[in-house]
């Protein structure tokens, strides 16, 4: 059996190994995150510190979905994407070829990550799939909105990947559109 001591055994010389562990292994600490998890902690503390900021602030208890449109808008101020506005000489120009003064916005594909990081963390701190602000369906819009907006702008057409589909299911398919933006196969 390991004990879950080592680092603290280690450190006041009772180890029960019969070899000895250098001074600098620290069992104690978890292993790294990965990725996910750290961007995930990380904007979950930030819309957290979000929240308390708000004149009143705002118990997570008591966000709903403007919210968190509220904090993507707000995101948009801190972003390194040029968007066109719709008046500008490089509308629809995928590779402008000089500057202009449009402004720089959250891209839609590091909104659309963050949305999902954040709706898992919702659950993962209690909150139920029911109640959770960031699977609410004018997230969904505000995105799919981001994203066309975004994609005029640079002039290419945001094309959804096709799915594979059940020749069965084939005919009704037009009639019967899931907003989920995945379909378990």
């Amino acid at each position: 059996m390991m004990s879950s001591n080592k680092g603290k055994d280690a450190a006041d010389g009772s180890s029960s190994s019969s070899r000895p562990q250098p001074a600098s292994s620290t069992a104690q600490q978890p292993p790294p995150l990965s990725r996910y998890e750290s961007q995930k902690r990380r904007g979950w503390e930030t819309f957290g510190q979000y929240l308390r900021n708000q004149r009143p602030p705002v118990a997570l208890s008591q966000c709903n979905g403007n919210h968190v449109l509220d904090f993507l808008r707000y995101l948009d101020q801190f972003g390194k994407t040029k968007v066109h506005l719709q008046g500008c000489v490089f509308f629809g120009q995928p590779e402008p070829p000089g500057p202009c003064s449009c402004p720089l916005r959250q891209a839609w594909g590091s909104l659309d990550a963050l949305i999902g990081r954040l709706r898992a963390a919702y659950e993962e701190n209690g909150g139920l799939p029911e109640t959770n602000p960031f699977a609410s369906g004018a997230i969904r819009v505000y995105l799919r909105d981001v994203r066309d907006s975004q994609a005029k702008a640079r002039g290419i057409p945001y094309t959804k990947k096709k799915k594979k589909r059940n020749l069965i299911n084939k005919s009704n398919d037009h009639d019967h559109q899931h907003s989920s933006s995945f379909t378990m196969q």
